[in-house]
């Protein structure tokens, strides 16, 4: 039954890994079975088994090799599919990064154009803001000098105020004096007497009587104690109407208006033209000889239009030279020539003109 026995054996390796030969270092493994110990449990072997437990060893060392080699294969086709594994999942995490970092990146892209975009806008209302506020100091500065300006002109008015106060207090005394003179002129007019009455009552028709018998003797002179009574008085000739003629001087010579004042002193009033025939009768009163000058006649230029001192427009513009009117020019009548038109500050004689009496 020495079949059935198990023998034990250990091997110890020893390895002489550096020697030096010849100044050279020399790596060297060499296997040397130093000790073998075979451990029996049947202490009555024979010599025989235990020669054959010699080889009973190496063959399971190598049994055992084969298995570890085996083993060493599968960890190291584990190993290779686990880094091949590790590899794939770096690589798919460094590209989901990738894409992720360029999906950031385009954010932050966008981001930057919306940024400087915005940045564009605030630069803008910056500067806008800038310039209004620019606007706002000098419109402050034109307030404060329109308040300044103000604030004088309110002392101005106030001293005006003030000196309109005092003038209304003393107009307001002159009032009352002008009151107290008025009763004082009320009651004196209480006391004239009927008398003093009358008598201005009697010096007031003397006055008329006097006047009228002035006109009696204009246009019926006295003569031989006999009177004759003419159409025109003493110095004015008939043609329909009475015209005097004024052939002033130089120095006498008069403007339109101050001829016109004499007229009406004498009353009358310039000449002026209803028909052909007292245009030609005006024309031939311009008789002065040897000078070129006019007499004024009642023809004036009103709001762009010839008008005559009784209203009429003239509708015949062939009596004038000047047929377009021009503001503050009059017409002058010239002996042979017609009416030319001239300023009415020019000075020269003039022709006036009233109604002849009936006889």
């Amino acid at each position: 039954m020495a079949e059935d026995e198990v023998n034990y054996a250990s091997v110890v390796f020893k390895s002489n890994q550096q020697q030096k030969s010849e100044g050279k270092l020399i790596k060297k493994e060499e296997t040397v079975y130093d000790k073998v110990k075979v451990q029996n449990k049947a202490t009555e072997q024979t010599p025989v088994t235990n020669a054959s437990a010699e080889f009973l060893p190496d063959k399971k060392s190598n049994h055992r090799c084969r298995h570890y080699q085996q083993l060493a294969c599968c960890l190291g086709t584990l190993c290779i599919i686990l880094v091949l594994v590790i590899i794939a999942v770096g690589v798919y995490h460094v590209t989901s990064i990738y894409e992720n970092d360029e999906t950031e990146l385009n954010q932050l892209k966008e981001n930057q154009t919306t940024l400087n975009a915005v940045n564009r806008n605030l630069t803008k209302l910056n500067n806008k803001l800038s310039s209004d506020n620019e606007d706002l100091k000098r419109n402050q500065t034109q307030l404060t000098l329109q308040m300044n300006n103000l604030t004088q002109t309110f002392n101005v008015l106030d001293k005006e105020v003030t000196n309109l106060t005092k003038e209304n207090r003393n107009l307001k005394d002159k009032n009352k004096e002008l009151k107290t003179q008025n009763k004082d002129l009320e009651a004196e007019k209480k006391n004239l007497t009927e008398t003093e009455i009358q008598n201005l009552t009697t010096s007031s028709n003397e006055h008329n009587v006097s006047r009228a018998q002035w006109s009696i003797d204009a246009y019926c002179p006295q003569e031989n104690n006999n009177r004759k009574c003419k159409a025109c008085q003493k110095g004015w000739e008939l043609n329909s109407s009475c015209y005097a003629t004024n052939n002033a001087d130089q120095g006498e010579r008069k403007t339109w208006e101050e001829a016109r004042k004499d007229c009406r002193g004498k009353i009358s009033d310039l000449a002026v033209a209803i028909n052909e025939e007292e245009t030609k009768i005006i024309c031939e009163k311009s008789w002065q000889k040897n000078e070129n000058t006019g007499y004024w006649i009642g023809l004036r230029v009103e709001d762009g239009k010839w008008k005559w001192l009784d209203g009429r427009d003239l509708t015949n513009n062939s009596w004038i030279d000047q047929s377009s009117p021009s503001d503050g020019h009059c017409a002058i009548s010239l002996q042979n020539q017609g009416f030319k038109s001239v300023s009415c500050d020019e000075k020269n004689r003039w022709i006036c003109k009233k109604k002849a009496l009936s006889v």
